[in-house]
């Protein structure tokens, strides 16, 4: 009888033992990160659509209307000017 208690307790042992892959679960395992993977580039398509709306066409054209360049390249640095007045003077002003 002692045999016995003891066999059943060892073949139990080998059937917890057992790994078991649920084909199921690696199928949803699989759908959703085929899922995840789609809504991240059409996320990443979006953000890139948007950014090339709000970017202008060109960043360097000459405005229109009232509407002035903030930035003109001239020839005062080859005239003497330094670029410690310019940096004073661009925080003396705040332009």
């Amino acid at each position: 009888m002692r045999v016995l208690a003891a066999s059943r307790l060892h073949s139990s042992c080998r059937e917890r033992d057992k790994v078991i892959i649920s084909l199921r679960r690696c199928l949803s395992s699989l759908k959703f990160l085929i899922v995840f993977v789609a809504l991240t580039y059409a996320l990443y398509q979006l953000f890139g659509m948007i950014g090339a709306w709000i970017t202008p066409v060109d960043h360097y054209r000459i405005p229109e209307g009232h509407a002035v360049k903030a930035f003109q390249p001239s020839d005062k640095a080859r005239t003497g000017e330094m670029m410690g007045d310019r940096l004073r003077f661009f925080y003396w002003y705040g332009e």
